[in-house]
């Protein structure tokens, strides 16, 4: 059974939600953010190597950040990492990398994480994706991981589990609810029908290809143009058919429609290092709150800060109270924490107005 198991790291995205850290030429999975000496995308592949072949690993990103890809992991060779010409949202990721590694193992089971994320409990997520791919290889069933959630974060996806009789530790999903407004995330917490989203997929490869068919009509005609250029002998083009794909998700493309998805509740520990106000929640605070990312920092009257600043610099800082202070290369953004709405407007006219991603 497990030799028909592979992983997807979907390494593409930009990480906008930790701008200015993470820009557009250099996102967050290529980034060591805790200061460790391990970027994310290396922790990422680092896990799943302690219990998967390397040669059933794939890695999925742009072709704009190749270099990265090449740096960090010199071991991978080309055929393991698939190249996306253009964005056209995680369907198309996963779509492309299903295909691709249908062709070589056509029993592929798959598990599809993203390369962001934090796993507290390396040993029991081990646990948890063996027992998952297990479950998806015994009948055409889409599963996602999910997390119970410790408080109202209104950054995360959320997901309900159905009321009808769960298969072992397999609940059927009934809704998806994608980052919830405050007043919602604090009735999700409470219910105990709602876990977190986590963005970790499992399927068998026949199984996803077979709801991409039938739930997202776009993809139909593309499907035949998908096996004929995973087949081709030069691993190394850049697959056209992107440039004609509609620009979805797993969840709203296929999660959401799909009337054979499942969520298992995991206890690995888990973050989706996807916005400032996350990251305190799983790293050590000084006694006032404020959180050090790899910084230096002379702090007085401070509390409940978020500090990043690139290395050698200092910062001399009085009286701020819950607010983000970050540096990357030649931005400095001092914004409430909690405030992602004036984050995403920062960034915004920081890019139409300065010109600067």
């Amino acid at each position: 059974m497990e030799k028909h198991n592979y992983c997807l790291i979907l390494a593409g995205g930009i990480g906008s939600r930790l701008w200015p850290m993470s820009r557009k030429g250099l996102p967050k999975q290529f980034l060591d953010v805790f200061g460790t000496g391990r970027t994310m995308l290396q922790d990422t592949y680092d896990r799943f190597l302690r219990f998967m072949p390397a040669d059933h690993i794939f890695i999925s990103t742009n072709v704009d950040y190749l270099p990265y890809i090449y740096e960090q992991l010199p071991q991978v060779d080309d055929k393991h990492i698939l190249e996306e010409p253009l964005r056209r949202g995680t369907l198309a990721s996963v779509a492309w990398g299903t295909v691709f590694i249908k062709t070589l193992d056509a029993e592929a089971n798959i598990i599809v994480s993203p390369a962001d994320q934090l796993i507290l409990n390396e040993d029991r997520f081990r646990d948890d994706v063996m027992k998952s791919l297990e479950f998806v290889a015994q009948g055409n069933r889409l599963v996602v991981m999910g997390i119970h959630p410790t408080r109202p974060e209104t950054g995360y996806g959320y997901i309900q589990m159905s009321d009808t009789a769960p298969e072992g530790d397999f609940n059927h999903v009934k809704t998806f609810t994608e980052k919830p407004a405050r007043e919602f995330a604090e009735i999700f917490l409470h219910d105990g029908s709602f876990l977190w989203n986590t963005g970790i997929f499992l399927f068998s490869a026949n199984a996803m290809l077979d709801n991409i068919s039938r739930l997202v009509p776009e993809y139909q005609l593309e499907m035949p143009k998908m096996m004929a250029d995973a087949k081709a002998e030069d691993p190394k083009f850049l697959p056209e058919f992107f440039s004609v794909l509609p620009k979805l998700n797993v969840d709203m493309g296929i999660m959401e429609k799909s009337d054979n998805v499942y969520v298992y509740e995991s206890h690995f520990g888990w973050a989706d290092l996807g916005t400032w106000n996350t990251l305190e929640v799983y790293q050590r605070c000084d006694k006032n709150g404020n959180l050090m990312l790899d910084s230096e920092a002379l702090l007085h009257n401070c509390k409940n800060n978020i500090i990043r600043l690139p290395k050698g610099q200092t910062a001399v800082i009085s009286g701020l109270h819950d607010y983000a202070v970050v540096q990357q290369g030649d931005v400095l953004m001092i914004c409430p924490k909690e405030d992602l709405a004036a984050q995403r407007r920062l960034m915004t006219e920081a890019q139409t107005q300065l010109g600067i991603e």
